[in-house]
Order: structure tokens, then C-alpha cells, then sequence
């Protein structure tokens, strides 16, 4: 075999095995009980968490609230999982990917201005009334952004995974060890415009 074909032989395999791992594995029984579970009934399989945010006060930040395997532990192994995400006026979800799952939006009120980068960086934008849906594919950079001056809006978002995961880049680049001499040469900028980004970004509750 020449040794083109057994590199790209085992390329494959590799981009294989990390399209496998990418998926939430199947489980072999109905349910998972935690171990430490001596009798299961239907509070198990409820949640009742989002009981006092759905029509309640709007925040004075955007709000994002986790409904995964790790709040509602009996998602564990069914592939899906939730989040409600509330948006005061003129605020913003950052952009950022969920690298476990795909994500379905649903508007409950408002108006959202959404917005979908893809690997070939073409952006895709639109304004979704309430009612309507929006579907980001797994991986994809993605934001939305509430325009609107005066009203809030509320949507909640359904994920192909018990753990979708998120990646938000503000916090990726700007709160971690990525020097500064790196994300200044990335972003074409100079080293004291991003530590005035990184400062901004402390103790921020919008990201």
C-alpha cells in the first residue's frame, strides 16, 4: 500500500471516530437511574425549574438558564435538553457554539435578531417574530441580539444533546491564558486595547 493511501486510510478512521464520539452515546435501558436512587416515580421524569422565570420579572441582564443532564438529571442519555434565555432590551447572547449539539429556537415573545456564521464564514441573519423557530447547526458560531429599545424578548432553545456544551468566544479568547501578544497580532490591534477588552469582561454577567 503506498503511503499516501494508508495516511489518508487512517486519517479517515480518525475523522470517523471523532464524528462517533461527537454524538451522545445510546444507552441499553429505558432510563438512567442515579445510583443513589432507591425508588423511582414520575418526579423523576418532572422539572420544575423554570416554574417563576416563564412570565416573570425580565432581568436587568441577559439571562441564560441551563436545563441539561446536570439540572434535570433525568435527560441522562435521552439526547436532549433545554435552555431559556431572556433578553432585556438592547442586549445580546454572544456569539458562541455548542460543539455536542444542535439547537432549535423557539421565540415565546418579542422580536430577536438572529444571526448563523458557517465554516465558510457566511453569515445568515434574521428577525424572527414570536411563534417562529430557528435551527443552528452543531458546531456553528451563532448570536442573537434583541434591537428592540423598549421590550424584552423570551425564547427557549431545545439541543440534540444531554450536554450540548457552550463556547462562549468573549470568554474563550478574552478570560483565559491566550496571551496578549496573540490576540493583539490575531485581531490586528495593540496589546493595551486588549487588556482594556479583558478588564471590561470582568465580572460581566451578560456573556
Amino acid at each position: 500500500m503506498a503511503p499516501k493511501n494508508a495516511f489518508l486510510n487512517v486519517l479517515a478512521v480518525v475523522l470517523a471516530s471523532l464524528c462517533i464520539a461527537a454524538a451522545d452515546p445510546d444507552i441499553l435501558v429505558d432510563y438512567v437511574v442515579p445510583p443513589d436512587a432507591t425508588n423511582v416515580t414520575a418526579d423523576y421524569f418532572t422539572y420544575t425549574g423554570l416554574r417563576g422565570l416563564i412570565g416573570g420579572a425580565t432581568p436587568a441582564n441577559f439571562t441564560l438558564t441551563i436545563v441539561s443532564m446536570f439540572e434535570y438529571p433525568a435527560l441522562n442519555g435521552q439526547s436532549v435538553s433545554y435552555a431559556f434565555l431572556q433578553f432585556p432590551p438592547r442586549s445580546v447572547n454572544s456569539p458562541h457554539s455548542h460543539p455536542r449539539g444542535s439547537e432549535i429556537l423557539l421565540l415565546l415573545s418579542g422580536r430577536l435578531d438572529i444571526f448563523l456564521v458557517d465554516t465558510d464564514f457566511k453569515l445568515f441573519t434574521k428577525t424572527l417574530e414570536k411563534g417562529d423557530m430557528f435551527m443552528f447547526p452543531k458546531g456553528l458560531v451563532h448570536y442573537q441580539y434583541n434591537s428592540d429599545p423598549k421590550n424584552p424578548a423570551t425564547a427557549l432553545a431545545a439541543f440534540g444533546s444531554a450536554n450540548f456544551g457552550r463556547v462562549t468566544l468573549p470568554q474563550a479568547l478574552f478570560t483565559t491564558s491566550v496571551p496578549d501578544i496573540v490576540l493583539a497580532k490575531s485581531f490586528q490591534t495593540d496589546i493595551a486595547t486588549i487588556q482594556k477588552i479583558k478588564n471590561g469582561l470582568v465580572g460581566s454577567t451578560g456573556y
